[in-house]
């Protein structure tokens, strides 16, 4: 699979079966897949959520969305906090089948997916508090 790392923006090939390893930046060497978010697509996302052992909670964007822009730092804040969770980040008009398929509707949603699965979702631009509180809750169900 080919994934951008969140630091400096270079594009890695990451075998499948070493995904869970932390794989690191053929550039910066920093971890492609701890500390800050990821970046999914429409080619990417189903390989990631199955190849992933730990949840993946993904926040569901668009470049013009002002309460999706206002979201980002606390969604990035969360992703530096927990290593113990993958974060990523869908923008819906560059991955509209990937938003159709999972009936994205409005912007930003937030999903919690488990084994491929979503257990959990909220739409709406959380603040960082009520964020915190949704995701451990999602992540002890």
């Amino acid at each position: 699979m080919l994934l951008a790392c969140p630091h400096c923006h270079a594009t890695n090939r990451i075998v499948d079966t070493r995904f869970n390893d932390e794989p690191t930046c053929g550039r910066c060497g920093k971890p492609v897949t701890v500390g800050a978010p990821i970046a999914l697509d429409d080619a990417n996302f189903d390989t990631v959520l199955a190849a992933s052992s730990k949840p993946v909670v993904v926040d569901f964007w668009a470049a013009w969305c002002g309460p999706c822009r206002g979201f980002a730092p606390v969604f990035a804040a969360a992703a530096a906090r927990r290593s113990n969770v993958l974060f990523a980040k869908v923008d819906t008009d560059a991955s509209p089948q990937l938003s159709a398929r999972l009936s994205i509707r409005s912007i930003p949603t937030l999903a919690v997916f488990r084994q491929g699965q979503v257990i959990e979702r909220v739409s709406g631009a959380l603040p960082a508090a009520q964020f915190e509180q949704w995701l451990g809750q999602a992540l002890a169900a």
